[in-house]
């Protein structure tokens, strides 16, 4: 899945076609190798200023108080920042650039449980598109109410949960059948 959210997110150029998105998406990506954002020396402030029209603390405060950072946290270097502070600045940064769309390579790696259930709970409630592709079984099953398996002989699309679409002895026939033409 990395290779094709690379492809769509325009960091990578496919070996042939193309791909465009509508005029009206807002895309944000989580990649899943992000430590190249945090590689200067700067804090937490002045990182996420980056991204942002408005750099003033107190809106930036705003948004990194969201991902548990408080206090003295936000003058913390970016060098710094264990794994799973570098991908809660990550979403922070997507909040910030309001999008319909959201990219997520295997988003809760790194991410302690209190951060994965608070990050999972927001996923549930957000009302526009999300692609995600990840390891966490309980993770996809709250969040995804519609899979699409890429198959080598095309895509399965089906509007179920993911246990329902794992289990499910139709599912089970379909998939076969789309590995072995």
């Amino acid at each position: 899945m990395t290779a094709l959210f690379d492809i769509i997110t325009k960091n990578t150029k496919p070996d042939s076609g193309k791909f465009e998105w509508g005029i009206t998406i807002t895309p944000a990506y989580m990649p899943v190798d992000h430590n190249h954002f945090f590689e200067n020396d700067i804090t937490l402030i002045d990182w996420l200023g980056l991204y942002s029209h408005d750099t003033s603390e107190i809106f930036l405060r705003g948004y990194l108080g969201k991902m548990l950072f408080s206090g003295e946290d936000v003058y913390k270097k970016t060098n710094v920042l264990s794994g799973g502070e570098k991908v809660r600045c990550m979403i922070s940064r997507m909040m910030l650039q309001n999008p319909n769309l959201l990219i997520l390579d295997t988003p809760t790696n790194h991410l302690d449980l209190e951060s994965i259930q608070s990050f999972n709970n927001a996923l549930i409630n957000y009302p526009e598109t999300l692609l995600m592709s990840s390891h966490d079984h309980e993770f996809i099953q709250t969040v995804s109410t519609r899979i699409i398996e890429l198959t080598p002989n095309g895509i399965i699309d089906k509007m179920m949960d993911y246990d329902e679409y794992v289990t499910s002895e139709k599912m089970k026939a379909q998939r076969d059948s789309m590995y072995t033409k």
